[in-house]
């Protein structure tokens, strides 16, 4: 059904779902008429229509959240639940070994999107948050996307403008495809500080049984002398991942 100005009532509803993050996870019926665009009328019909099929609820206080009925429709049959499946005792493993953060990203567009994080009390800082976004040229996981991914995904992340986080972000050009050359020879990502200057990346391409990188395993940890001690570690799990996909005949692809 098309609306008079020519935007269909999914666009719209799709806008509604897409107006909450991690950091406003509720939100009232007047902000999401704000962050959408939409008339208040509006929003406010659409969102009474959302919570009633359960893809939004409502608070006691009358802010809006994503519903549990969506979360049930994504995950029922999302080749990303296959992946972490076979992802997660791998990663077990490797925490067990690191004590700090080991995540599981997927490329999304230009981001990499991230299915599953392990952490413990007391690690070291990490921006990295389940259903969480980073972008390819500062993150260990992104990295690894670029340095094996199209040509034509290299050449618009290369283009620019690349934020930097620290310092130590690489963001020029020419920086970049020296770092990318380098983590296709020896097969893995390794980022000291590059999202946060004491925090340090190394992650490593999982394959799925076609051969192409279907998601990066990574983990971060502090960023000092004694962090190329874990690269092993991370490899022998992504390899590991990588067997378990094949045997499930699944890429893992989302």
């Amino acid at each position: 059904m098309k609306q008079p100005h020519g935007e269909s009532v999914l666009s719209r509803a799709t806008r509604i779902l897409e107006a909450f993050t991690q950091d406003a996870p509720a939100l009232a019926v007047s902000e999401i008429a704000r962050r959408t665009g939409l008339h208040v009328a509006t929003a406010s019909r659409l969102v009474t229509e959302l919570v009633a099929h359960g893809f939004l609820s409502r608070d006691d206080d009358r802010k809006v959240r994503i519903g549990v009925r969506l979360w049930e429709l994504a995950t029922r049959a999302s080749p990303a639940l296959s992946l972490r499946d076979a992802a997660m005792p791998f990663m077990e493993g490797v925490h067990d070994v690191v004590g700090h953060h080991v995540q599981l990203g997927v490329l999304d567009g230009d981001d990499v999107l991230f299915l599953e994080r392990l952490s413990a009390p007391g690690a070291v800082v990490n921006y990295t948050r389940i259903a969480g976004r980073l972008p390819l040229h500062a993150s260990s996981s992104g990295l690894v996307f670029l340095a094996h991914g199209s040509a034509e995904l290299r050449e618009r992340i290369l283009v620019g403008p690349c934020t930097a986080y620290t310092s130590r972000t690489p963001v020029s050009p020419s920086r970049l495809r020296a770092l990318l050359a380098e983590i296709r020879q020896q097969g893995y990502a390794y980022c000291p500080g590059y999202v946060h200057e004491d925090a340090l990346g190394i992650a490593a391409p999982v394959r799925g049984d076609d051969g192409s990188v279907a998601a990066a395993l990574a983990v971060i940890v502090p960023n000092d002398e004694h962090a190329h001690v874990v690269v092993p570690v991370v490899r022998t799990a992504a390899l590991g991942i990588s067997r378990a996909l094949a045997v499930r005949g699944s890429t893992g692809h989302v």
